[in-house]
């Protein structure tokens, strides 16, 4: 029998206390989501749905998940072949302004997130692209734009460039032999970038607070308007839902990388 070294065992526990942190929140809100109580409360005295059929029924909260839904999905189209041609180029390139580039890619990663938001807002002030649909879509792209890229570069480590070569010198210009000879090799990269991008732009909380507002609110905003005015569960089911959402799409993303791994 193989004896387990305490040091080992220590890794264990510690490793298993971080994820507890980690998922603790979710353990208390999933919980609430199901309270029968008119207020966040927890333990919940029993359980209903009554906060789940109060977001459906709602038409503030449906307009606020209209626009999510539509803004995640413009970033995806918008971010995901942008990232790709940006991930190829740095990829293939040897110039060092590409070290540039790539560092500035990544930039929305590094900046924190309050002062992105702020120089978004001015900018946005000056051209008149607050609390507009476009405004917001081109912000999550900008902030989507790094997953794509690091997850498209990634994949890019695994492709030989030699075969796009060989279909290259068979009479294939650049974008056609990507298509056909890259591209399906680095799909399940790009698929899992786009996939991150989506889950970025749902989940944008500080910059939605700064350039959105009227019929163009995100659910993100919607829900911290309501946490300052009115309390109730009904901001713990769509915090649910959005979780679940979040989760279902990085499992999604991570079966593909195993597949094609």
């Amino acid at each position: 029998m193989t004896r387990i070294s305490p040091a080992r065992i220590a890794l264990y526990v510690i490793s298993a206390l971080v994820l507890l942190y980690l998922i603790l929140p979710v353990l208390i809100i999933a919980p609430i989501s199901f309270s029968s109580a008119r207020f966040l409360t927890f333990p919940p005295p029993s359980f209903s749905t009554r906060w789940y059929q109060q977001y459906f029924s709602n038409p503030a909260w449906m307009q606020a998940t209209r626009v999510t839904l539509t803004v995640a999905l413009f970033t995806v189209v918008i971010a995901t072949p942008c990232g790709v041609a940006a991930a190829y180029a740095i990829s293939q390139s040897k110039l060092r302004i590409t070290r540039i580039i790539h560092m500035a890619l990544l930039l929305p990663l590094v900046v924190p997130v309050i002062i992105t938001a702020i120089g978004i807002f001015f900018v946005y002030a000056k051209v008149g692209l607050v609390a507009t649909m476009p405004g917001l879509v081109l912000a999550n792209v900008m902030l989507g734009l790094p997953y794509v890229v690091i997850s498209v570069l990634a994949g890019m480590q695994s492709f030989d460039p030699a075969q796009e070569m060989v279909a290259r010198s068979l009479g294939m210009n650049r974008l056609r032999s990507f298509f056909a000879v890259t591209l399906p090799q680095i799909k399940s990269s790009v698929v899992a970038g786009g996939i991150f991008a989506f889950i970025s732009a749902m989940d944008e909380t500080i910059v939605a607070l700064f350039i959105s507002g009227g019929q163009y609110q995100p659910l993100t905003k919607r829900m911290f308007t309501a946490l300052r005015d009115e309390i109730d569960p009904t901001i713990a089911a769509i915090s649910t839902l959005m979780t679940a959402v979040s989760f279902l799409l990085v499992l999604a993303a991570s079966a593909r990388q195993k597949r094609s791994g």
